[in-house]
């Protein structure tokens, strides 16, 4: 499954060529590794091929919360964060739902970024991935 909940046209898609580029190297990783790992296989796989194309990453980038203007001492950790501007989350699971969507607007949300990339490697099937915009 690809998805893009945002209707605008390609050309003006928020991020578009950063998105593909992430896309592109998690589907290099799929292509190879195929279903059956844990997510911290895939993840680490991802990485490398990150790195090999030279998209900057952080990974497990820890990202502040606020909660009514107050920063939290608590962070949460997206899986990856690229071009200090897109959290990549990574799942390992049979079907992507809802709650991971909800988890993905929410980081998206808590650290004041506008763009998210769901990557589920556990789909026996093509990549699945989902773009969500905030």
């Amino acid at each position: 499954m690809t998805s893009d909940p945002d209707p605008a046209p390609a050309e003006s898609l928020l991020y578009r060529e950063e998105v593909y580029a992430i896309v592109g190297a998690a589907m290099d990783v799929h292509s190879e590794l195929g279903v059956g790992f844990l997510e911290s296989v895939y993840h680490e796989a991802l990485e490398l091929e990150l790195a090999a194309r030279h998209i900057p990453f952080v990974s497990q980038a820890a990202l502040s919360v606020q909660y009514k203007k107050a920063r939290l001492t608590r962070a949460f950790y997206a899986d990856v964060l690229c071009y200090d501007k897109i959290i990549v989350e990574l799942k390992a699971m049979d079907r992507l739902g809802s709650l991971e969507d909800a988890q993905l607007l929410n980081y998206l949300k808590a650290s004041g970024l506008r763009v998210g990339v769901l990557i589920n490697f556990g789909f026996k099937g093509p990549l699945q991935w989902k773009r969500l915009v905030r």
